[in-house]
C-alpha cells in the first residue's frame, strides 16, 4: 500500500471549509475529477458537476439509479450458465444546460478570461453554487450566479437558479436553456465528452454502439417543455420536463425549439449594468420499467406543477431542514482536526447523495454520480453502506433490503442455472440478471449470499425490526441457507468437516479455490442465522411459521443439516505459521514482492494477466481481515493479530474497499499510526483522486467505509450478535471523536476521548451497552461518563514480505518473494 500525505489536498484550489467544498479557481485539466466531487443529488437522481453553459465537460453527466440499457454479452468462447445480458446505467437526457452569450460572444469558462471563480458545495445547504467574473474580448465585465439543487424531499424535482448580470456596460445577452439528449451522440457543436474510455480499465462502463432512447413524445406549452423516450432493449421509459421562470427589469423577448433530442427555450436581452438577469428553471424526471412515457409526462407536469406552489426559498428551506435531521443523525466530529473534519462531512454527503431516496432501488457502485462499473450494485451495498444506514437511517437500511428481497426469483432462477437449491444472488446486476462476463472473479463470489444475509441480520438486531424479517425477508435466510448446504460437501475419508470448494473470496487476486477461509466463516453465519430465524418465527408466531413453511417448503429436516454444516464448517489454520491460510492452498504460493513493485505498474490488474496474479500471494483487497471485521467473535485477539500482520504485508490496495478495513484491525490489534495511515487514504481517496478514477464517479462504498472506519475502528464499536460493545481505539493524535448511533429507536451519542467515554440519550428510551467489558445504562436526561483504561494495545512498525519470505512451510520448502518478469530476446 502507498499511502499518501496527510492531507493529500491542494489547498490553495479547495481550501479548508468544514461544512463544504470550495474551489477557488477552474482547473480544465482536473475536470472529470471536478466534475464527480460537485456532484449533487439525491439517491434516484444525479446531476454531475458540470459547468452549466454545458460544454468543456468530460463526462456532462445526468444520471438515474437503475435507468439502464441492456445488450447481449459476447463470449469469445462459450460455456453455459454464462451471463448473457448486460446491463449499462444510461446518460440521461441532460437538462442542466443553460448556455450564455455576451454580444454573441459564447462564454466557455476553458477559452474566457475569468478574473476570479468560486464554487461551493454545502453540506449544510444541499446546494452547489458557482460565482464568475468574466471580461469578454471587448472588456466588458460580466457576473455569472448559479445555484443548483437536487431536492431530498421531493425525489422527481431539481432547481437551477441562473443570473447574469453586466457590471460596466450594456450588452445583448442571450440565454438558451435546454434539454440534450446526450446519450445518443454528440451535442449541437458535434462535441464529443473528453473522456472517451479508450484505454482499458475493467472499472469503467461499457459504450453502446447503437442508440439507446428511442423518442416517443416531445411537447412545449409556453416555458414548458416535456421529452420522452424508451429504451431500445431494456424497453424502459423515462420523461424529462422542464419549467422556466424569468425575471430582469430590461427589454426582453423569447423564443422556443423542440425537436427528438433537444428543446431550448431562448431569452434574448438587451442588458443594462446593475440590472440582473434572472432564470429559474424547474426540472423532472420520471422512470419506469414499463409505463408509457406519455403518463411519465403527466407525472413530470404534476410534479413541476407542485414546485411552482412554492417559492425557490422555500425549497432551499426544505433542503435544508432535511440536511438538519441528517446531520443530527449521521454527522461524525473530529475534534481539532478541520481538513479531516471537511473530508469526513465530505465523504458523509455523497452517503446521502446516494441512498437517501432510492426508495425501493439498489444502491449502485458510484451511485448517481457517474458511470463506473456501468451503474451496477454489488456486494459494496450491503458490507459498506448498510452499517452506516442501518444505525443512522434504517429506514433507507429497510427499503435496500427489500431490493434484495423483489430480487428473490431472479437468484432462486440462477441458482438453478447453476444446479443449485435454494438463490444465489448477482454479483454485479441492475436488473436482478448476473451481468458480470468473468465468472472467476463474479459468480464464483457465492459469499455475496451471505454477505447479504449478514446485512439483513445486522439491520434487525440494529433496529429491532423482527416485523420486517418475518413477513418475507426470512426467505432470503431460508434460500441462501440451502444454497451453502447444497454448495458444500462432507468428505467421506474420516474427516468430519463440512467444505465448501469453487468460490472466490472477496479477494479478487485469488479466484476459484477451496476452502476460501472468508466464505466459509460468512456462510456458517448465514446457516445459524437462517436457523435461528426459522426457530424464533415458529416460537413467536405458529401461524405465520406454518405460512411461511409451507410457501418455501420448508422441513425440519433441513433446519437439522443447516446446523450440522455450520458447527462442522471447516475453517483452515496453519499451526506452524499461526494464520488461517485464505484458502486450502493459498500458503503454497510464492509471494509477490510488493515492497519492489514500481508505481507504474500499479494497480496489478491494469498490467498483469490475472493468470500471472493468481500464482502468487497476493491480494487486491482485504479477504481474511474483512472476517476479521464481521465474525470478529469467532477469532482471538492473538489470532487477528497474526493474521493482520500475515496479510498487511502482501495487500497491494488496489480496490479503494481494502484501506477501512484494513484501519478498522489495525486499530483494533494495536497497530494506531498504522489504523490512521489507511483511515486517511480512505478519507480522500476521491478528494485526492488517489486511485486515479475519481472521474467515473464516487467510491461509494469508501465512503460507507469512513463512517465504519469511524465507529468501528477509532470508536470501536462491534455488534456481534446484537450486542453493542466498546472498546475504543483513538489515534494519539486525536483529541475527542464524537458520533451517533440509533439503536432500536434510541439515538445514543457516544463522544471518544483519551481517558474517557461519554454516553448520551439524545432521542427515545433507555439502553445499555458495554464499555471495556462493563455493562452501562444510560437513560434520556443523564449523560454517563465512563473512564478509560486506555486505547488498547500500541504497536510500531509496519508488516512487510522480508517477515514472511524465508520461512519454511509444513513441507520445509522455502517461502521465497519475487515480481514476475518479461524477458524480451533481442
Amino acid at each position: 500500500m502507498i499511502f499518501p500525505a496527510a492531507d493529500p489536498v491542494d489547498r490553495n484550489h479547495f481550501p479548508v471549509d468544514e461544512w463544504a467544498l470550495v474551489e477557488t479557481d477552474f482547473d480544465a485539466a482536473q475536470a472529470g475529477r471536478n466534475e464527480t466531487l460537485f456532484t449533487v443529488g439525491n439517491g434516484y437522481l444525479g446531476l454531475r458537476g458540470n459547468l452549466d453553459e454545458g460544454r468543456d465537460g468530460y463526462d456532462a453527466g445526468t444520471f438515474i439509479n437503475g435507468f439502464h440499457e441492456t445488450w447481449p454479452i459476447q463470449h469469445a468462447e462459450e460455456a453455459f450458465g454464462f451471463a448473457r445480458v448486460g446491463q449499462t446505467i444510461v446518460n440521461v437526457p441532460d437538462a442542466k444546460i443553460i448556455r450564455l452569450y455576451v454580444d454573441d460572444e459564447p462564454f466557455m469558462v476553458t477559452r474566457a478570461d475569468i478574473l476570479r471563480h468560486t464554487r461551493r458545495l454545502d453540506f449544510a445547504d444541499g446546494t452547489l453554487t458557482r460565482e464568475i467574473e468574466w471580461r469578454t474580448p471587448s472588456g466588458k465585465h460580466v457576473l455569472i450566479r448559479s445555484r443548483r439543487m437536487v431536492s431530498f424531499t421531493d425525489r422527481h424535482l431539481a432547481l437551477i437558479d441562473y443570473e447574469v448580470e453586466m457590471l460596466d456596460a450594456d450588452a445583448s445577452v442571450l440565454i438558451s436553456s435546454q434539454i440534450l439528449n446526450r446519450q445518443d451522440g454528440m451535442d449541437e457543436y458535434h462535441v464529443s465528452p473528453a473522456g472517451d474510455g479508450s484505454a482499458f480499465d475493467p472499472r469503467k462502463a461499457e459504450s453502446f454502439r447503437d442508440r439507446v432512447l428511442q423518442p416517443r413524445l416531445k411537447r412545449a406549452d409556453g416555458p414548458r417543455y416535456l421529452l420522452g423516450y424508451s429504451t431500445t432493449n431494456s424497453r424502459m421509459t423515462i420523461a424529462c420536463g422542464i419549467e422556466h421562470e424569468f425575471r430582469t427589469d430590461n427589454e426582453w423577448d423569447q423564443s422556443s425549439h423542440i425537436e427528438d433530442d433537444l428543446a431550448k427555450h431562448v431569452y434574448r436581452v438587451k442588458a443594462k449594468p446593475g440590472r440582473p438577469v434572472r432564470l429559474l428553471k424547474t426540472v423532472s424526471y420520471h422512470t419506469s420499467r414499463s409505463v408509457p412515457a406519455r403518463e411519465l409526462a403527466d407525472r413530470c407536469c404534476r410534479t413541476l406543477d407542485r414546485a411552482r406552489e412554492m417559492t425557490l426559498e422555500e425549497h432551499l428551506g426544505q433542503q435544508k431542514d432535511w440536511l438538519a435531521d441528517f446531520w443530527g443523525r449521521s454527522d461524525v466530529a473530529v475534534e481539532g482536526q478541520p481538513a479531516v473534519q471537511q473530508a469526513i462531512r465530505w465523504n458523509l454527503f455523497q452517503l446521502a447523495q446516494s441512498t437517501a431516496r432510492t426508495d425501493g432501488g439498489g444502491i449502485a457502485a458510484k451511485g448517481v454520480s457517474g458511470s463506473g462499473y456501468g451503474g451496477h450494485y454489488f456486494w459494496d451495498t450491503e458490507v459498506y453502506v448498510l452499517p452506516f444506514l442501518s444505525y443512522t437511517a434504517p429506514v433507507v437500511a429497510r427499503n435496500a433490503l427489500r431490493f434484495r428481497q423483489a430480487m428473490l426469483d431472479a437468484a432462486r432462477s440462477r441458482a438453478a442455472e447453476l444446479n443449485q437449491r435454494g438463490a444465489l444472488f448477482p454479483w454485479r446486476t441492475i436488473n436482478g440478471q448476473e451481468s458480470s462476463a468473468y465468472y472467476a472473479a463474479s459468480t464464483a463470489q457465492y459469499h455475496i449470499d451471505a454477505d447479504i444475509s449478514y446485512a439483513l441480520m445486522q439491520y434487525v438486531a440494529a433496529t429491532g425490526d423482527d416485523d420486517f424479517l418475518y413477513r418475507g425477508a426470512v426467505d432470503i435466510l431460508v434460500e441462501t441457507a440451502r444454497m451453502w448446504a447444497d454448495l458444500g460437501f462432507w468428505r467421506s475419508n474420516g474427516d468430519d468437516n463440512f467444505h465448501i470448494h469453487g468460490v472466490t473470496g472477496p479477494d479478487e487476486y485469488t479466484t476459484v479455490v477451496n476452502d476460501n477461509l472468508y466464505t466459509n466463516v460468512m456462510a456458517r453465519a448465514n446457516l445459524r442465522s437462517a436457523v435461528h430465524a426459522v426457530d424464533s418465527l415458529r416460537a413467536v408466531d405458529p401461524a405465520a411459521h406454518a405460512r411461511m413453511a409451507a410457501r418455501l417448503r420448508l422441513e425440519d429436516d433441513e433446519l437439522v443439516e443447516w446446523t450440522l454444516a455450520a458447527e462442522k464448517m471447516f475453517i483452515p489454520f496453519d499451526e506452524r505459521a499461526g494464520i488461517h491460510p485464505q484458502d486450502a492452498a493459498f500458503l503454497d504460493k510464492e509471494l509477490w514482492d510488493l515492497e519492489n513493485t514500481p508505481p507504474t505498474k500499479r494497480p496489478l490488474l491494469l498490467h498483469f494477466h490475472p493468470l500471472v496474479i493468481y500464482r502468487f500471494q497476493v491480494l487486491k483487497q482485504a479477504d481474511v481481515v474483512l472476517a476479521l471485521l464481521l465474525q470478529g467473535h469467532e477469532f482471538t485477539m492473538e489470532q487477528k493479530r497474526s493474521d493482520f500482520e500475515y496479510y498487511e504485508a502482501l495487500t497491494t490496495g488496489d480496490s479503494t474497499l481494502s484501506a477501512v478495513v484494513q484501519s478498522i484491525i489495525a486499530a483494533e490489534v494495536g497497530y494506531h499510526d498504522l489504523a490512521l495511515r489507511y483511515f486517511l487514504s480512505s478519507l480522500f481517496v476521491d478528494l485526492a483522486d488517489l486511485h486515479r478514477n475519481t472521474s467515473d464517479g464516487i467510491h461509494v462504498a469508501s465512503t460507507g467505509g469512513v463512517w465504519s472506519a469511524l465507529v468501528y475502528g477509532f470508536g470501536g464499536m462491534r455488534d456481534h450478535g446484537g450486542q453493542i460493545t466498546f472498546h475504543p481505539r483513538l489515534p494519539e493524535t486525536w483529541t475527542a471523536v464524537t458520533f451517533r448511533v440509533m439503536l432500536h429507536g434510541t439515538r445514543l451519542r457516544v463522544e471518544v476521548r483519551q481517558d474517557a467515554m461519554t454516553l448520551t440519550v439524545e432521542t427515545g428510551g433507555p439502553t445499555t451497552v458495554s464499555v471495556q467489558g462493563r455493562p452501562v445504562a444510560v437513560a434520556p436526561g443523564t449523560p454517563v461518563t465512563v473512564p478509560l483504561d486506555g486505547q488498547g494495545p500500541r504497536l510500531t512498525g509496519t508488516p512487510t514480505t522480508s517477515d514472511i519470505e524465508g520461512s519454511r512451510r509444513a513441507d520445509g520448502s522455502l517461502v521465497t518473494a519475487s515480481i514476475p518478469r518479461i524477458t524480451v530476446n533481442p
